[in-house]
């Protein structure tokens, strides 16, 4: 009896060290774009949305953008993308940014685009401000649809 729990421990055990390694494998597979710096991460935020059919996509200078990194349109929607390369979630302070240069630039759609996740109230902030919040995870989604 003894020996049939072993078997079936390690058997489970050897399940998930797979699904671990086959997880791991397919983060690391797009990962890199988690290690860039800002510019170079804005650069490839408006590559990934080019691929993902938006047209007249712009990344703005690097300063005086008035809180706006990339500007693009897709289906006749014009948007106005903050883009937050950072260690840890997003605050209220990107969304805000997003709100004010959708307004400035006079874009349909405003996000802010990040590698992290956003924090509660940044999260409050963009329902209420009607900002679209894309997240890590959804980069992560876009990347692995193309």
């Amino acid at each position: 009896m003894e020996w049939i729990i072993i078997i079936i421990a390690a058997g489970l055990l050897l399940l998930v060290l797979a699904f671990l390694t086959i997880k791991g494998r397919k983060r690391a597979a797009g990962s890199h774009w988690e290690e860039m710096e800002g510019r170079e991460f804005e650069r490839f935020c408006a590559d990934l949305l080019i691929k993902r059919g938006f047209i007249e996509v712009e990344v703005t200078k690097a300063s005086g953008d008035y809180g706006i990194d990339i500007l693009a349109e897709k289906e006749g929607v014009t948007y106005a993308i903050q883009c937050k390369r950072y260690s840890s979630p997003v605050g209220v302070k990107a969304v805000q940014e997003a709100y004010a240069g959708r307004d400035y630039y006079d874009r349909m759609v405003g996000a802010v685009m990040t590698n992290q996740y956003f924090t509660a109230p940044a999260v409050e902030a963009a329902d209420r401000l009607k900002i679209l919040l894309w997240d890590g995870g959804y980069i992560d989604s876009m990347i692995s649809e193309l």
